[in-house]
């Protein structure tokens, strides 16, 4: 239990940063073709890093991918990747950044709205865990969102990213059974 006297997923209550995010973002329900992408991509860039490091620099991010307006990235140039590496504000990762801009791209290339295209891999039963440690880091579903994904032409979107994704995105609800967010 936390000073607040809220029980929360055990990852939540490490930082201020964390509890906020815990309590407001993370498994609401999220809908909206920008916010959908802006998700996507924050889950791509966190691979191999901590979330906390995306979180505190997301405001960054927002601001260096044109609030993540798939049409403005996609139409993103060789200029605007060399000002990407450069800007120390970011994670400067070439292929993260190349798969932000590609995926841009894949966005556009939809024939359904992405976030109704990602809510359709919501699983037909809910779940609800014990334990931080009885969540799955991928599932069934995971693994056939990326799958689909990648069959669409977008990138650096495994299935563990693609789980991180739904759990962020509301479209699995991983609060564990004693979290106050629990529904």
């Amino acid at each position: 239990m936390s000073d607040d006297g809220r029980t929360r997923c055990a990852w939540a209550d490490s930082t201020p940063d964390y509890v906020t995010y815990h309590d407001e973002e993370w498994g609401t329900p999220l809908r909206g073709v920008d916010a959908m992408y802006e998700r996507l991509c924050l889950e791509a860039f966190q691979s191999g890093l901590s979330w906390i490091t995306i979180l505190r620099k997301r405001e960054n991010f927002r601001r260096a991918f044109a609030r993540f307006d798939p049409a403005r990235v996609a139409r993103f140039t060789d200029e605007d990747r060399e000002r990407l590496m450069a800007d120390v504000s970011i994670v400067r990762n070439r292929a993260k950044i190349v798969a932000a801009i590609n995926n841009a791209c894949g966005v556009l290339d939809l024939d359904a709205p992405l976030d109704e295209l990602l809510w359709s891999f919501r699983p037909a039963k809910a779940r609800r865990w014990a334990r931080m440690a009885d969540v799955p880091a991928v599932t069934d579903e995971s693994k056939a969102m990326a799958k689909e994904l990648k069959r669409r032409g977008f990138v650096f979107l495994g299935p563990t990213t693609c789980y991180a994704l739904m759990q962020a995105t509301g479209i699995v609800d991983d609060h564990i059974a004693a979290c106050w967010r629990a529904a």
